[in-house]
């Protein structure tokens, strides 16, 4: 099936637009008036070089109000036609969309509707040119595929056929299991858009908040099920109104596009039998059963202050590679890797970041399969030579330049740890502070790369998404939403800061763009791993008098409890499921930090109502604003 998108989905002018498109993998492109119009060529100048870029213009948008004017309008209407007729010619293109009239002075009617459509069909077949009439959920008469279908069927036209637009059916809550009533061949295109769920004009919410597949709320696979039981076999386009995209980068946005698509019609596949015949089968979403290690890019000093800080968290030196100057630090079933060489992609990385998380190994059911889903979804494979006696282990390029290492079981991978590490720490020692596995990662990046980040993930694992939300830091706002798959094995929490005066947008700024912020790890007993913390040196994140008395107030802790989180500066947090319990360590190089947490019963949140209180906390004791760092 052939992928299309809009040049209204992306920014930047046309050339820039269409260069996008062509590298993101798109078969073809929606010429948007608008963009034509604001170009300085002639629509044969358009149309060459598209071609030339191995893309076909896979249709012409949008013509307004047409049906159902009184003349001499509907003349006008006709005149204007012809004119969009020639320039199709010279672009190169055999479809225009139609969308249902918004004109004041339009009359309804079916049978109106539908002689004007027979003879605008009438028209164009003399150009060997089609027309799709789109229902506009907004539209003056016809708002609902249902009716703009009807008036497509009763001309019965060969040149004259239905477009459907997910947006347009799903925002007015039609249930699209009626699109399976239209024979395939009378649909003449597909429009794809998704969207948060919001109680607003449908005109306004259109222009504004349409996104990619999967970014939103709205049942785009259901649609698209019902599309392809009609047996429609034309091109899948996204288009995509949404004022965060119309800032960002081009490039991004169409791969962003590219890889929804993809995945939208993977799912599809597999969940309508009637659409895998024509739908090619890529691997399904990987499912990650943990986070098999982290790694970080250090130097000098600052790579013993992490490791000074390990080892008060309850960490052992329990391996130095063979071949490499990484030493491997573990507790409980975490591992962090400390990677001090100076050539290679982490040598990259901390000369562009400074101590930073440069790489991320999960377990997989599957690594080959997890590494060619992703590929098919436009990420690009990571390699780096290995030296003798290493393995080669499955990797991606993720998102702001990171790695991820995929690991299985039946490979030999999981061998890794003792084939490419010499124990420095015999295996029996007791040591350790209960910590037990890495309870979620904290990633920070701009505001508008949230829904691209929260993409990545969702497509390429089985993972489910919260409702996004704010929280407060002192000088302005975050947004946060948690991923994690469904038993909870593996979390991910994505920090959107709009400036950088949060701490969030702080890390950013000095890291020049880093992802890890903070590591949560695990606990079943907070109170015994805060006191064998503090044996071995470790100095919590301070919290105020206020925040326990605040505590006090809300929940009903009995005196010993609160005298407890008082005395260890531990955060506490409960819903109607559980409790959760949180201990942070102070920030060290450039603002990362890590966190210490317990859940006990079913709580399945992450403690945001006490992010602002330990956001301050940080700040408290962070360089002032403005002073160089040492």
């Amino acid at each position: 099936m052939k992928t299309s998108i809009a040049t209204v989905s992306i920014s930047g002018n046309l050339p820039e637009k269409l260069a996008a498109i062509a590298a993101a993998g798109f078969d073809g492109i929606e010429i948007f008036e608008q963009d034509f119009i604001a170009h300085d060529g002639n629509p044969r100048e358009v149309g060459d070089p598209i071609r030339s870029m191995g893309l076909e213009i896979t249709l012409f948008q949008p013509f307004r109000d047409f049906e159902g004017l009184p003349e001499p309008l509907r003349a006008k209407a006709f005149d204007r036609a012809e004119r969009k007729f020639d320039l199709m010619q010279e672009l190169g293109t055999d479809l225009v969309l139609v969308c249902s009239s918004c004109h004041p002075q339009a009359l309804g009617g079916i049978d109106r509707a539908a002689a004007d459509f027979y003879e605008l069909g009438e028209r164009a077949a003399k150009r060997n040119l089609r027309v799709g009439f789109e229902a506009l959920a907004w539209g003056r008469h016809v708002n609902d595929h249902r009716d703009a279908w009807e008036i497509v069927r009763r001309p019965d036209h060969k040149n004259v056929g239905l477009i459907l637009d997910s947006f347009h059916t799903l925002a007015r809550k039609i249930d699209p299991e009626t699109i399976r009533r239209i024979p395939g061949d009378k649909i003449f295109f597909v429009q794809l858009a998704d969207a948060p769920l919001i109680d607003m004009d449908l005109l306004y919410w259109s222009r504004h908040f349409r996104n990619m597949p999967a970014e939103g709320d709205l049942p785009v696979v259901d649609f698209m099920k019902a599309v392809m039981a009609t047996g429609y076999s034309g091109p899948v386009s996204l288009e995509i109104f949404n004022d965060q995209f119309r800032g960002g980068h081009p490039k991004t946005i169409a791969k962003d596009g590219h890889r929804s698509l993809v995945a939208l019609m993977d799912d599809v596949r597999r969940q309508e039998p009637i659409a895998a015949e024509g739908l090619v089968a890529i691997p399904q979403r990987a499912q990650v059963e943990g986070v098999a290690f982290v790694e970080f890019a250090s130097r000098g000093a600052e790579a013993e202050t992490l490791e000074a800080l390990l080892e008060t968290l309850g960490f052992q030196h329990s391996g130095t590679h063979i071949a490499k100057k990484l030493s491997l630090w573990t507790q409980g079933d975490i591992r962090i890797i400390i990677n001090r060489e100076t050539s290679g992609y982490a040598s990259s990385a901390y000369t562009m970041h400074g101590t930073t998380v440069c790489d991320i190994g999960l377990s997989v059911d599957a690594a080959a399969e997890a590494v060619s889903r992703a590929k098919f979804l436009g990420a690009a494979p990571f390699e780096q030579a290995t030296d003798p006696g290493e393995l080669n282990i499955p990797a991606i390029r993720g998102q702001s330049g990171s790695v991820l290492h995929f690991i299985d079981p039946t490979s030999g991978l999981n061998d890794v740890w003792s084939v490419e590490f010499v124990a420095t720490t015999p295996e029996d020692a007791e040591t350790g502070a209960g910590l037990s596995r890495i309870d979620h990662l904290a990633q920070t990046m701009s505001y508008d790369e949230m829904l691209s980040w929260s993409l990545f993930y969702t497509t390429l694992f089985q993972m489910q998404t919260s409702t996004m939300g704010d929280f407060v830091d002192p000088d302005g706002l975050v947004r946060s939403q948690a991923l994690e798959t469904a038993d909870g094995s593996f979390r991910i929490t994505l920090n959107g800061a709009e400036t950088h005066r949060t701490m969030a947008g702080n890390f950013l700024a000095d890291s020049v763009g880093a992802s890890v912020q903070h590591i949560a790890l695990s606990t079943n007993d907070i109170f015994t791993t805060s006191a064998a913390m503090a044996k071995t040196g470790f100095e919590p994140l301070p919290m105020s008098e206020n925040y326990y008395a605040d505590l006090d107030a809300r929940f009903d802790l009995s005196a010993t409890m609160l005298a407890e989180l008082k005395a260890a500066n531990i955060l506490y947090d409960e819903d109607a499921d559980g409790a959760f319990f949180q201990l942070y360590s102070r920030p060290y190089t450039g603002g990362m930090f890590f966190e210490i947490v317990e859940r006990r019963g079913g709580y399945k949140g992450y403690g945001a109502p006490n992010a602002p209180f330990r956001i301050a906390a940080q700040k408290r004791l962070m360089r002032p604003k403005g002073m160089p760092r040492q």
